[in-house]
């Protein structure tokens, strides 16, 4: 296992303070600003640690608030709305300086069998094929900010080898393309145990790294570390349907139907290698081009 990995089950790692209060640590990205895909990330491991062991996650709803500050630790308070015989409902605030920043409901379901129907998984490259981000991101060190911003966009990736099937927006800047985006995720390294928790968790935090990509691929928009945008995450949303690892090969399918008034909606499925639908996952973002 990486260090990289071992610092980010440590991130995950709530300190719990209270019944029902939990608090996390917060870690510098590559825009100065915590992370969102973390803090979706730690509210539900706050909800998931309030749940009988028997109940998995099912869906998550979420709103980014706030701006959160790297430098300073985030309280989640959990209220545990509902505890039926088949679900769990809890909600969750995370709070920083007295105010809150992010917002999730969560919901958990007991195992039961039922009728079972997916869509095919779509055509994508193995990925074992693909560069990997070391490989692959220092050819577009010219387009980005500064020099600085290949170390600091392989070091807030480090702990997860993403692979991009399909060309990153920065290498299709000025030529807007089909807005559609896969890449190839796993941890940088094997999990120990078989936790759904962990799992679910480390895919909601890898969640928010691309999805937007395929807006700014639309527009022919290079993004964040170009800086010929600008934006966040406005809210999340999730629904896990089938069981996975997130030390074994995902593919994180991702397209956007539209753009609009500053806004841009991302919408993507994750599936298994051998072709499970595992997660849905649908966001919209700020996405703005920078005034002169």
């Amino acid at each position: 296992m990486s260090k990289a990995l071992t610092d980010l089950l440590d991130l995950l790692d709530l300190e719990q303070i209270e019944e029902n209060i939990f608090r996390g640590q917060s870690r510098t990205s590559l825009v100065p600003r915590v992370f969102g895909g973390q803090v979706a990330a730690q509210a539900l491991v706050a909800a998931g640690r309030t749940v009988p062991g028997d109940r998995t996650a099912h869906s998550l709803h979420s709103y980014f608030l706030r701006t959160g500050d790297a430098g300073a630790p985030i309280v989640y308070s959990v209220d545990r709305i509902r505890d039926g015989r088949s679900f769990t409902t809890r909600r969750v605030v995370a709070v920083q300086h007295g105010q809150p920043i992010f917002h999730l409901s969560a919901s958990f379901q007991t195992y039961e069998e039922g009728l079972d129907h997916q869509v095919s998984m779509p055509d994508a490259p193995d990925p074992e094929t693909l560069p990997t981000a070391k490989e692959d991101l220092p050819a577009y060190r010219h387009l980005f900010q500064d020099e600085a911003t290949v170390e600091r966009l392989l070091e807030s990736r480090a702990a997860v080898d993403l692979r991009y099937a399909t060309t990153p927006p920065w290498g299709t800047i000025g030529e807007p393309v089909e807005p559609r985006s896969q890449v190839w995720f796993r941890t940088a390294g094997k999990l120990d145990g078989d936790d759904p928790l962990l799992h679910t968790c480390l895919a909601t935090y890898v969640s928010d790294m691309t999805l937007l990509d395929s807006v700014l691929l639309a527009h022919g928009r290079g993004g964040w570390a170009v800086g010929d945008v600008v934006g966040a995450s406005l809210d999340h949303a999730m629904w896990f349907h089938r069981p996975f690892r997130a030390d074994e090969w995902l593919l994180y399918d991702q397209d956007s139907p539209t753009s609009q008034r500053g806004r841009g909606l991302g919408q993507a499925r994750i599936w298994t290698r051998d072709g499970r639908l595992a997660v849905t996952v649908i966001q919209e973002g700020v996405v703005r081009v920078p005034r002169t």
